[in-house]
């Protein structure tokens, strides 16, 4: 379907642009320009490095389309750069403590047949991520929603056999996302919030609450990307599925 749509533009003259793995790659061969992440080969199926440093590399190249058009000024773009360069140490952190909350949290939603995961802004795109994930790694039914449409439908599905994840870090939209958590405490929910680290009001009323280092707003799906990735993979695990090899999926490793 990518190669499809990339030949579709090529034949109408639009200049294409591959953000590619491998070099070796049809998509590197068929586009005019691109990058190579070179995040190292993915061993499962189930692709997770390559969601986290394609957001890194659309970041970069963001910083330098607002600087040449004059619309990023130069402060602005050192503050991101900055705190993009403090993402790896804040990602191993995170990793390095926080395996037994997970466990504890797959333990109890491990027969689970329905998830929803909600986000707003930078942080709904993880959540569809996230669902994805979870639903190739544990064979549980998930779906992700912008959590602004969560009142036009999928609220009607909650009740206490439905856990539904919210991503709310504390940036421009957290307000309306707590909001949108108290109305699923209300129909007797049971929610799992991503937070940062330096917010504790959710601890009130969440079920469990998943601290993540704080950083610029558009990097945040750097870090949130991390425990939707996790969460599925200890489900995984908890309901005994194959994590590497997921049933009836595939993925094709080029040799040339």
């Amino acid at each position: 379907d990518v190669v499809a749509a990339v030949r579709t533009a090529k034949s109408q003259g639009v200049l294409t642009l591959g953000i590619v793995n491998t070099s070796n790659s049809t998509l590197s061969r068929i586009t005019d320009a691109g990058m190579f992440t070179r995040a190292g080969q993915e061993v499962g199926v189930v692709s997770t490095k390559s969601f986290t440093v394609q957001i890194a590399v659309l970041v970069m190249m963001a910083i330098n389309l607002g600087r040449y058009s004059g619309k990023l000024d130069k402060e602005k773009s050192i503050e991101i750069l900055n705190a993009l360069e403090k993402i790896p140490e804040q990602q191993e952190k995170f990793l390095r403590s926080s395996e037994t909350l997970f466990k504890n949290i797959a333990m109890t939603y491990r027969y689970a047949t329905n998830f929803l995961y909600l986000g707003r802004g930078f942080n709904y795109p993880v959540a569809v991520e996230g669902a994805l994930k979870l639903t190739q790694m544990s064979y549980i039914h998930c779906e992700a929603y912008p959590a602004a449409e969560m009142k036009h439908g999928p609220i009607a599905l909650i009740d206490e056999f439905m856990p539904v994840l919210f991503i709310a870090t504390q940036d421009a939209v957290y307000e309306k996302v707590v909001s949108n958590i108290r109305e699923v405490k209300a129909r007797k929910g049971a929610v799992i919030a991503i937070a940062t680290e330096n917010n504790h009001e959710l601890d009130q009323f969440c079920d469990f609450v998943i601290h993540l280092p704080v950083t610029h707003d558009c990097l945040l799906p750097l870090l949130t990307s991390l425990p939707v990735q996790l969460l599925a993979y200890h489900l995984g695990v908890a309901r005994k599925c194959s994590i590497d090899h997921p049933r009836h999926q595939a993925k094709y490793f080029p040799n040339n």
